[in-house]
């Protein structure tokens, strides 16, 4: 089956039921995706990622970094980030973003993952901090990588393979019913960049 399948210009639900994934495939040349990538690597600034478990400070070899319109504040995994100021090239991306999947977004959270070793963990993005049901456009730029949908109820699941510049949208009722994850693999040499663009409520 064709996941990249479209119905007029829109790309077909990938889930079953009970949310929306939408994935368009590439939506920017090779060129300039390498062009993008290397820019984000040289001038994010990128801090290890840190989690709280059995109240102990794990520290992770994947790095992440947070901007925003505002100062948000975005805690997840028991630690909280602040957003830093837009850059020129994430302002760049978020419009490309946004006129393709006409959605508005005001932060975005990245993740570089140096090779297959690292991955995320199973989970959903329903945070207190978000914008309850709103759409997160995640641009994958670097290795090609599997990411992976588990229904939280029935167990059932969907692979979608992310390539380099590509964009999925996870929208709707999606972090209610399901869980993410990008699975660790032993054939993944090199980087990844993931751009997680979000729609952040106010800081209350």
């Amino acid at each position: 089956m064709d996941l990249l399948e479209q119905i007029g210009n829109q790309p077909r639900n990938l889930l079953p039921q009970d949310g929306i994934v939408h994935y368009y495939g590439p939506v920017m040349p090779q060129e300039q995706a390498d062009h993008y990538f290397n820019l984000l690597i040289q001038d994010i600034t990128w801090q290890h990622d840190q989690a709280i478990h059995l109240d102990k400070t794990i520290t992770t070899k994947r790095q992440i970094a947070f901007y925003g319109d505002s100062d948000f504040s975005y805690t997840y995994s028991r630690t909280t980030r602040k957003a830093l100021p837009w850059i020129p090239v994430l302002v760049e991306l978020k419009s490309l973003i946004e006129q393709r999947s006409r959605e508005y977004y005001n932060a975005c959270l990245l993740n570089l993952y140096h090779d297959g070793h690292e991955g995320m963990a199973w989970h959903s993005d329903r945070e207190q901090e978000l914008k309850r049901h709103g759409t997160i456009g995640s641009l994958s730029l670097g290795s090609a990588r599997k990411f992976n949908f588990k229904h939280k109820k029935s167990q059932e699941k969907r692979t979608q393979v992310l390539e380099h510049g590509s964009l999925l949208e996870m929208k709707g009722t999606t972090q209610t019913y399901w869980l993410h994850c990008l699975p660790p693999t032993r054939v993944v040499h090199t980087p990844r960049i993931n751009l997680t663009f979000r729609h952040m409520v106010r800081n209350r």
